[in-house]
Protein backbone atom coordinates (compact mmCIF):
# COMPACT_ATOMS: atom_id res chain seq x y z
CA UNK A 1 0.00 0.00 0.00
CA UNK A 2 1.09 3.52 -0.75
CA UNK A 3 1.03 5.54 2.46
CA UNK A 4 1.48 9.03 1.05
CA UNK A 5 1.81 10.97 -2.19
CA UNK A 6 2.42 14.62 -2.91
CA UNK A 7 4.18 16.36 -5.78
CA UNK A 8 7.59 14.74 -6.18
CA UNK A 9 7.40 12.28 -3.29
CA UNK A 10 5.72 9.04 -2.38
CA UNK A 11 5.99 6.94 0.78
CA UNK A 12 5.70 3.15 0.60
CA UNK A 13 6.50 0.73 3.43
CA UNK A 14 8.16 3.48 5.46
CA UNK A 15 10.49 4.50 2.64
CA UNK A 16 10.17 7.86 0.89
CA UNK A 17 10.76 7.92 -2.86
CA UNK A 18 11.54 11.09 -4.81
CA UNK A 19 11.75 9.65 -8.31
CA UNK A 20 9.22 7.92 -10.52
CA UNK A 21 8.61 4.31 -9.59
CA UNK A 22 6.86 1.09 -10.46
CA UNK A 23 5.25 -1.51 -8.23
CA UNK A 24 5.43 -4.99 -9.75
CA UNK A 25 4.26 -8.09 -7.90
CA UNK A 26 4.37 -6.14 -4.64
CA UNK A 27 7.97 -4.96 -5.16
CA UNK A 28 8.89 -1.29 -5.50
CA UNK A 29 11.24 -0.45 -8.36
CA UNK A 30 12.51 3.06 -7.70
CA UNK A 31 14.35 5.57 -9.86
CA UNK A 32 12.32 4.50 -12.89
CA UNK A 33 13.08 6.30 -16.15
CA UNK A 34 11.18 6.10 -19.38
CA UNK A 35 12.68 6.27 -22.86
CA UNK A 36 10.86 9.56 -23.41
CA UNK A 37 10.10 11.66 -20.35
CA UNK A 38 6.34 12.23 -20.61
CA UNK A 39 5.43 9.26 -22.80
CA UNK A 40 4.76 5.76 -21.50
CA UNK A 41 5.23 2.92 -23.97
CA UNK A 42 5.73 -0.86 -23.91
CA UNK A 43 9.53 -0.68 -23.59
CA UNK A 44 9.13 1.30 -20.36
CA UNK A 45 7.19 -1.42 -18.55
CA UNK A 46 8.48 -4.74 -19.90
CA UNK A 47 8.72 -6.06 -16.34
CA UNK A 48 5.06 -5.26 -15.71
CA UNK A 49 4.01 -6.90 -18.97
CA UNK A 50 6.04 -10.00 -18.04
CA UNK A 51 4.33 -10.14 -14.64
CA UNK A 52 0.95 -10.16 -16.44
CA UNK A 53 -1.15 -8.44 -13.75
CA UNK A 54 -4.92 -8.24 -13.97
CA UNK A 55 -4.79 -4.42 -13.74
CA UNK A 56 -2.19 -1.74 -14.41
CA UNK A 57 -2.67 1.57 -12.64
CA UNK A 58 -0.71 4.44 -14.18
CA UNK A 59 -0.19 7.70 -12.31
CA UNK A 60 0.24 10.27 -15.08
CA UNK A 61 1.72 12.92 -12.80
CA UNK A 62 0.43 15.54 -10.39
CA UNK A 63 -1.10 17.49 -13.29
CA UNK A 64 -1.52 14.48 -15.59
CA UNK A 65 1.21 15.38 -18.10
CA UNK A 66 2.46 11.84 -18.86
CA UNK A 67 0.73 10.26 -21.84
CA UNK A 68 0.07 6.53 -22.30
CA UNK A 69 0.93 5.71 -25.93
CA UNK A 70 -1.61 3.94 -28.13
CA UNK A 71 0.85 1.11 -28.77
CA UNK A 72 0.94 0.37 -25.03
CA UNK A 73 -2.84 0.57 -24.79
CA UNK A 74 -3.06 -2.01 -27.60
CA UNK A 75 -0.47 -4.30 -25.97
CA UNK A 76 -2.37 -4.21 -22.68
CA UNK A 77 -5.65 -4.91 -24.42
CA UNK A 78 -4.13 -7.91 -26.26
CA UNK A 79 -2.95 -9.30 -22.92
CA UNK A 80 -6.31 -8.53 -21.29
CA UNK A 81 -4.67 -6.27 -18.73
CA UNK A 82 -7.05 -3.54 -17.62
CA UNK A 83 -5.53 -0.05 -17.78
CA UNK A 84 -6.44 2.69 -15.34
CA UNK A 85 -4.56 5.92 -16.12
CA UNK A 86 -5.27 8.98 -13.99
CA UNK A 87 -3.45 11.79 -12.25
CA UNK A 88 -1.06 10.32 -9.71
CA UNK A 89 -3.15 11.54 -6.78
CA UNK A 90 -6.20 9.65 -8.06
CA UNK A 91 -4.12 6.68 -9.25
CA UNK A 92 -2.71 6.21 -5.73
CA UNK A 93 -6.22 6.12 -4.30
CA UNK A 94 -7.37 3.57 -6.90
CA UNK A 95 -4.20 1.46 -6.53
CA UNK A 96 -4.63 1.23 -2.76
CA UNK A 97 -8.31 0.36 -3.13
CA UNK A 98 -7.54 -2.45 -5.59
CA UNK A 99 -4.74 -3.82 -3.36
CA UNK A 100 -7.11 -3.83 -0.37
CA UNK A 101 -9.61 -5.81 -2.49
CA UNK A 102 -6.92 -8.42 -3.18
CA UNK A 103 -6.66 -7.65 -6.90
CA UNK A 104 -3.56 -8.53 -8.93
CA UNK A 105 -2.45 -4.97 -9.66
CA UNK A 106 0.77 -3.33 -10.82
CA UNK A 107 1.54 0.38 -10.76
CA UNK A 108 3.63 2.86 -12.71
CA UNK A 109 3.77 6.31 -11.15
CA UNK A 110 5.11 9.63 -12.46
CA UNK A 111 5.63 11.71 -9.31
CA UNK A 112 5.97 15.21 -10.73
CA UNK A 113 4.22 17.29 -13.41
Amino acid sequence: MIKYYDFGKMKIDGEEHRHDLKIVEGHVIGNWWRNEDHRLDTDDIKDILSADPEILVVGTGYSGNMRVEESLRSALQERRIQLIAQTTTEAVRVFNELVSEGKDVAGAFHLTC
